[in-house]
């Protein structure tokens, strides 16, 4: 049986329908709202062809017909059209993550609660992956008599900031040294590399005072490093799912709750998507727990090396053209974003 341009208008129309409404769809209903130039009857009959194809399924008693998941990826595949911003959207984006740009971590975090704001779906922001990132200076800042922050900032905008608790007094001259000393030895080494070099000859001098200083600093120098590693999940718009029809069902509802707080299984999938802009429909999803979801993630560069990713995850009716025109608009402009940051600039 061929899917002819017939029966494409009319399942175009159905899953237009379906996305807007979340009611399954009747032939009556098609044929009143949408100029297919054919009958109800022929509608009909069109329908049960497509259902038969597996497009389309027939939920309960109802006489109407919603779209399969091989109906979206057909839809994603073949019969969408890229959906252009308007200006003046885009210029109310663009101007609503510049406003908050301070460091990367929170630009990016940013961007995902407007990524929620605008598609009303559950949006989430990956920090890029950090083994190639250069570090660009480190800095000891003084508190109190025994109290330092251990200051460390990469090429990309990422900062640790970590308060260390010292055994002993240390005076602001010697933190200096120690500061200086550290920036020049680890100054444009990745974190990889930093991490494999020997602690105690790095910053070893023959002052008595910073030695002693070093040997507190540098271990937990080493564990920010560590850290600096992770990625980091920023989630928005937890609770969106409540307002969507498809999880009034209390058990489909808990369901999708407990994926989202596998956080960690769920970054890890996230990591393993491939880069470019990536919609992944129901089964398509590995994960048990998405099989009823769709996952849409588009990649963002920083320095034109380090890679991070920023989508939505909701119900397999979703917005498809517009959600994914406005993360790729967003992942545009990150990059625009990190240089507003300082990440370009030289120390």
């Amino acid at each position: 049986m061929d899917l002819n341009e017939r029966k494409l208008k009319i399942l175009q129309a159905i899953i237009q329908d379906f996305v807007s409404t979340a009611e399954p769809v009747g032939s009556r209903t098609l044929s009143k709202k949408y100029e297919l130039g054919v009958s109800p009857a022929t509608i009909r009959n069109e329908m049960a062809d497509l259902e038969e194809m597996g497009y389309l399924t027939h939920p309960h008693t109802s006489a109407g017909r919603m779209p399969s998941q091989k109906a979206y990826r057909l839809y994603v595949n073949e019969m969408m059209k890229k959906h252009e911003l308007p200006q003046a959207e885009k210029d109310s984006i663009a101007d609503e993550l510049y406003k908050n740009v301070s460091e990367l971590d929170r630009t990016i975090e940013h961007a995902a609660k407007i990524l929620s704001n605008i598609t009303n779906l559950t949006s989430f922001a990956m920090t890029p992956k950090k083994d190639q990132d250069v570090l660009k200076f480190i800095n000891l800042l003084p508190v109190d008599e025994r109290t330092i922050v251990l200051m460390i900032v990469s090429e990309s905008g990422k900062v640790s900031n970590l308060a260390l608790k010292l055994k002993t007094e240390y005076d602001e001259e010697t933190l200096g040294l120690l500061s200086k000393n550290m920036t020049y030895t680890f100054k444009g080494k990745t974190i990889s590399e930093a991490l494999t070099m020997d602690i105690i000859d790095t910053v070893h001098t023959d002052m008595k005072a910073m030695n002693e200083l070093s040997g507190t600093v540098m271990p937990s120098f080493m564990k920010s490093l560590e850290d600096m590693l992770n990625v980091n999940l920023y989630m928005d718009g937890l609770t969106n799912i409540f307002k969507i029809p498809e999880y009034n069902d209390l058990d489909r509802a808990k369901m999708f709750m407990e994926l989202i707080d596998r956080k960690e299984d769920f970054t890890k999938a996230l990591i393993q998507r491939d880069d470019g802009l990536l919609i992944t429909i129901g089964t398509e999803n590995d994960d048990e727990q998405m099989q009823d979801c769709s996952l849409i993630t588009a990649t963002y560069h920083v320095d034109g090396k380090l890679v991070g990713k920023l989508g939505v995850i909701g119900p397999t009716r979703m917005r498809y053209s517009e959600i994914s025109s406005v993360i790729e608009f967003l992942t545009d402009n990150l990059t625009n974003a990190y240089r507003l940051t300082g990440g370009d600039d030289d120390e």
